[in-house]
């Protein structure tokens, strides 16, 4: 599951792509401005709402979080290998609709206010959704080793205590996601948290209108449709069946050889006798 690059990951491969070449698009055209928002005056004096629909996947105004972002998006790889490539879209795209519209809801109806006007800014960039998938990175992937890092120093005659810290081989992809989330901060915070709450409730089940076991279609990734179960069904019972039929088979063929071998070898004994 920990095979290094790219290999049978084309979705990810693809958001790797989309996400380095969206920001480099969005400061080539000079439309940095367009992609994110601010409350007032975007949403509430100039009704722009669209913004809403699109600060997502304008991509990121900052090369160093687009930086950070794309490498995040090559670590949660291993996410693909163990769902698949229909099932990671899937998931992508039944909480793009939570991850888009949340935060700038929450920004604009619940922090704003909570905060007399001072946070009422949302920068531009996939955060929710990367963050959803690191949430399912977190509780499907397991650690492969583990590590202690002390600033103690221990010695015969008198043993300093120090602090010990437990890390893994996942922590450096909580540290990327971590610098992500404090960027420009604390307005990234919002979608980063939201995008983990989001994760978390489609894993339990709880999200209005999602289903976790909708697929999109196979032809949208490249596969083919299975077999339905009453098809499958049928092709193992005639498997089932022909494999009885080999063992019925071959069972009164060794029956036949046995019989054979009991007379020739009492054809043996009446001869020597």
């Amino acid at each position: 599951m920990y095979t290094s690059g790219l290999t049978n990951t084309p979705i990810t491969k693809n958001l790797l792509i989309y996400t380095i070449a969206s920001s480099i698009l969005l400061s080539i055209l000079d439309s940095k401005h367009l992609a994110s928002i601010h409350v007032s005056p975007h949403l509430w004096q100039y009704g722009q709402f669209w913004r809403a629909a699109v600060w997502q996947v304008a991509g990121f105004a900052n090369s160093t979080e687009a930086l950070f972002a794309a490498v995040l998006v090559y670590h949660l790889r291993v996410v693909e290998r163990g769902w698949g490539r229909r099932k990671l879209l899937s998931f992508i795209i039944s909480t793009l609709p939570y991850t888009t519209l949340l935060p700038p809801l929450l920004l604009a109806l619940v922090i704003r206010p909570l905060s007399f006007n001072m946070i009422n800014y949302l920068p531009s960039g996939p955060v929710s959704t990367l963050f959803a998938l690191l949430a399912q990175y977190h509780a499907l992937i397991p650690h492969t080793y583990r590590y202690r890092i002390g600033t103690s120093t221990t010695t015969t005659e008198s043993p300093s205590k120090g602090i010990t810290l437990l890390l893994s081989n996942k922590t450096t992809t909580y540290l990327l996601a971590l610098q992500l989330a404090l960027s420009q901060f604390p307005y990234m915070l919002l979608p980063s948290v939201t995008g983990w709450f989001v994760g978390l409730a489609w894993r339990a089940e709880v999200l209005p209108g999602v289903s976790v076991n909708w697929r999109v279609p196979a032809w949208a990734v490249g596969e083919r449709e299975r077999v339905s179960r009453r098809g499958e069904e049928g092709r193992f019972e005639d498997l089932r069946r022909r494999l009885e039929g080999e063992v019925a088979a071959a069972g009164a063929a060794s029956g036949v050889a046995s019989e054979n071998g009991d007379g020739e070898r009492r054809q043996r004994q009446r001869g020597s006798q």
